[in-house]
Parts: structure tokens; C-alpha cells; sequence
């Protein structure tokens, strides 16, 4: 009889060393789970419960694929002389979710064997790529995730191969960059992130993400773009006429910040669209020039205007806002009075399409998790990898698909509303 040994113990295995039968695979497992119950073995870590076992189904899936290959069970006289055959086995270890395991990867004579569950020069089974990936989008730097493979699961995972496993996504970002839209949607939101990048000296730098309400009522990220801060009517133009060469048509309402030249590129690549400023944004530039005290103040006089019936009403409360705050802070009044063009059209809309246009949900909850991941990093080196950081955030959004059943459970009404005031412009049946 042979011995595998767990931790500090061992299980006797038939003797030969032959692979034991899925029934011996089964009771070997039940009698190290077993063991670990009532002996205390340990679970994780260097010679843990979970690598001995992973290092079994490893072993056993390899065993299985060299059968196929060669084209008979071990120790069967039928493979003598057959042309090729076994050829022993060559120890490699390999990272997993629990941890280093090493492996007994078999051989053949012919050298022509090629495993599939563990790949020649593979060191990394794609669970811990997936978790790296995972890690990185939630805003761990490379050395936090290098900390904490190593902290959890015994495993020293240089900051340079978690690099390069992260590097693998920039393949996935180009294809999503470039991938065929729909021919309208409701609303497109832009907006920017200010991110810190080293070129000759660290300085900020947008990055804009255009945020789209698609005609089932769910949110989808168009795509993102880094601009230098300084960005026109040409740089829109570009952004713009990129998204209409993947297949977008027609935008109804397109909201922004008041970027410069925006309008202008809009008018040009889809003319039917009303460009609206954010309401949101316009508030939160208000209160930049506000004392704090006086916000909640400032907010609830300037709620009317927003909330106005109409662009006529809207106009008589904004008089009101004036008077009561015009000389305090005449910088808000100036914001407002600029800003006015693109903030009206809204208001001549049903109720349910100024929920759509003011919420800010959907487009907050993805600037939060872009800040949080930014944040961690600080700065980035270059343009390229500001932007691998931003895409992982923007994929681990809403996993659990609540979002998406909720906004689409909440569309009926809007869909209507749009469908209504954009007639013969909104047709979902033909997306």
C-alpha cells in the first residue's frame, strides 16, 4: 500500500499506485473531510486540506486526459507496442484559488500529449486571473492584491505577473471600445472623471464616459475616452461620429456638464438632439460658490425653478431666486443665466422623462466606483493604464443584475412619455 500524505498525516492508497476508481475518489474524500473534523487538519494554506484535494481532481482529470490520449488505462497490457505510450510524469506547480499545488503531469513516449486542464507552461488555472481581475476592479493596487494572495493563500504572486494578468484586459476593452450599438436611444449621458496622470509630471486628466438609457430602460457605458482637459468642438466630433459609425443613429436628449463645444458636434452628428445641461451638476457647481451654512438654504430656493411646470414658470421663479440671493452670491445667478439655453428643454417634457434626465443613480453609482478605484491608485504612469483601471471598474458593475431588473421594472411610464414626444423617432420593436 502507498501513502498520501495530508498536512503531517497520511491515507493509505491501493497498492501499485494505480489511480483509484471514482468510488475510491469518493471515499478518499469523505475520509479526509472525516479527518479534518475530528483531527483539526487545517483547511487552507501550505498543505492544507483544499490543495491536497485540488491537487486530486488535478491529477485525476490529467489521468484521464493521457488515457484518451494514448488510448488505454493504465497498466493495461493493451498498450504495449501500440506506437505510443506512457512516458511517467513531470512534477509542476501550478497557483489555484487555495493556494501553490503541486501536480504529477503525465507523459508520453511521442512527446505528443497535450493536457487541456493544466496547458504546458500554464502556471495559473484561470480562477486566479478571474480573482486578480476581480480584485483590481474593486480598486486593490497590484501590491494589495500581491499582500493579499500571499496573506490568504500562501501564494507569492509578483506586483509585475499581476500586471501582466491584468494586461489581458485591454484585448477585452478594445473589442467592447468598438462593439456595434443600437440604432437609438432615449438618452445619452457624458460625463468626466478627473484622473491623475504622470506625463513628465503628474496633472489631472478627464476621462469621459458616455452612459447611454437604452430603449428597455437599462443603463449601458458606450465607452470611455481620455481627453486632455482642453477638449472642442473637434474632440466631440470625433467622440460623437465614432459612436454613430457603431450603428447609433439618433440620440433623443443628449445631458452633459456644459463641455465646451459639445453642442455644436451634436448638432452635427445627430441634429434632432436636445442637448440638456445636468440639473445635478448645475446644483453641486452652485453650492461651489455658497457658504456651507447657507446650502440647504440656496437648494430649496432653487428647487422650484427645476421643478417649474414650465420654461415661463421656471422663469418667474429664477426672479424670485435672484432677489432673495442675487446680491449674496451673484456668481450662482451668473452660472444659472449661462447655463439657461440648456437647461429649459426639459422642462417642456413630461414628468417622467425629467426623472430619467435628473436621476442620478445609474451615472453616480458608476462615478463612485471609478473614484473608489482611482483613488487607490493615486496616479497612473500613463493614459493606457488610467483607462484598464477605469474599464475593470465600469465591468464589475451591478453583478448581481439587480440594477438592470430594477430600471427595467421602473420604464414602462418613461418609455410612454418618450415614445409620446418623440413620435416616429423611438421605435424599441426594431432594436
Amino acid at each position: 500500500m502507498s501513502e498520501t500524505t495530508i498536512g503531517h498525516e497520511s491515507v493509505e492508497e491501493p497498492a501499485g499506485g494505480a489511480m483509484p476508481s471514482a468510488a475510491s475518489d469518493e471515499q478518499l474524500v469523505a475520509m479526509l473531510v472525516d479527518r479534518a473534523r475530528s483531527e483539526g487538519l487545517q483547511l487552507t494554506g501550505e498543505g492544507g486540506l483544499l490543495q491536497q484535494l485540488t491537487k486530486r481532481v488535478l491529477e485525476s482529470a490529467l489521468e484521464g486526459e493521457i488515457t484518451d490520449h494514448v488510448g488505454y488505462e493504465k497498466h493495461d497490457p493493451a498498450g504495449k507496442n501500440n506506437g505510443n505510450s506512457r512516458n511517467g510524469t513531470r512534477a509542476k506547480t501550478v497557483l489555484t484559488d487555495v493556494g501553490p499545488v503541486e501536480v504529477r503531469v503525465p507523459r508520453d513516449t511521442a512527446g505528443s500529449f497535450e493536457p487541456q486542464i493544466v496547458k504546458k507552461r500554464q502556471r495559473r488555472l484561470s480562477g486566479v486571473d478571474e480573482m486578480v481581475l476581480s480584485l483590481s476592479a474593486k480598486g486593490l493596487t497590484h501590491g494589495e492584491i500581491s499582500a493579499h494572495l500571499a496573506e490568504v493563500y500562501g501564494a507569492e504572486v509578483s506586483k509585475q505577473t499581476i500586471s501582466t494578468i491584468t494586461d489581458k484586459v485591454m484585448e477585452g476593452m478594445a473589442e467592447w471600445q468598438n462593439r456595434p450599438l443600437d440604432r437609438v436611444y432615449p438618452v445619452l449621458f457624458v460625463d468626466a472623471i478627473n484622473v491623475k496622470i504622470r506625463d513628465g509630471q503628474v496633472a489631472n486628466r478627464p476621462v469621459y464616459v458616455v452612459m447611454a438609457v437604452t430603449t428597455e430602460g437599462t443603463r449601458d457605458i458606450l465607452g470611455i475616452w481620455a481627453g486632455d482637459g482642453g477638449e472642442g468642438a473637434k474632440y466631440w466630433l470625433h467622440v460623437f461620429t465614432e459612436l454613430k459609425n457603431r450603428g447609433l443613429d439618433d440620440v433623443l436628449m443628449l445631458v452633459c456638464d456644459g463641455l465646451k463645444g459639445l453642442p455644436e458636434a451634436v448638432e452635427t452628428v445627430w441634429p434632432r438632439t436636445i442637448v440638456q445641461t445636468c440639473v445635478v451638476h448645475l446644483l453641486r457647481n452652485s453650492f461651489r460658490y455658497a457658504a456651507r451654512q447657507d446650502w440647504d438654504k440656496v437648494a430649496k430656493a432653487l428647487k422650484p425653478v427645476y421643478t417649474a411646470p414650465s420654461e415661463d414658470a421656471a422663469t418667474e421663479r429664477f426672479g424670485e431666486f435672484q432677489e432673495a440671493w442675487g446680491r449674496k452670491y451673484p456668481a450662482i445667478t451668473k452660472l444659472w443665466e449661462n447655463a439657461w439655453a440648456e437647461f429649459v428643454p426639459f422642462l417642456s417634457f413630461d414628468v417622467e422623462i425629467r426623472k430619467v434626465i435628473c436621476s442620478t443613480n445609474a451615472i453616480e453609482s458608476v462615478n463612485a466606483r471609478i473614484r473608489k478605484a482611482v483613488r487607490a491608485r493615486g496616479h497612473f504612469p500613463n493614459e493606457a493604464a488610467a483607462l484598464k483601471c477605469i474599464y475593470m471598474a465600469l465591468m464589475s458593475l451591478d453583478p448581481t443584475g439587480k440594477g438592470r431588473k430594477r430600471w427595467t421594472m421602473r420604464w414602462k411610464a418613461p418609455l410612454n412619455a418618450f415614445q409620446i414626444a418623440f413620435e416616429g423617432r423611438l421605435t424599441p420593436a426594431n432594436n
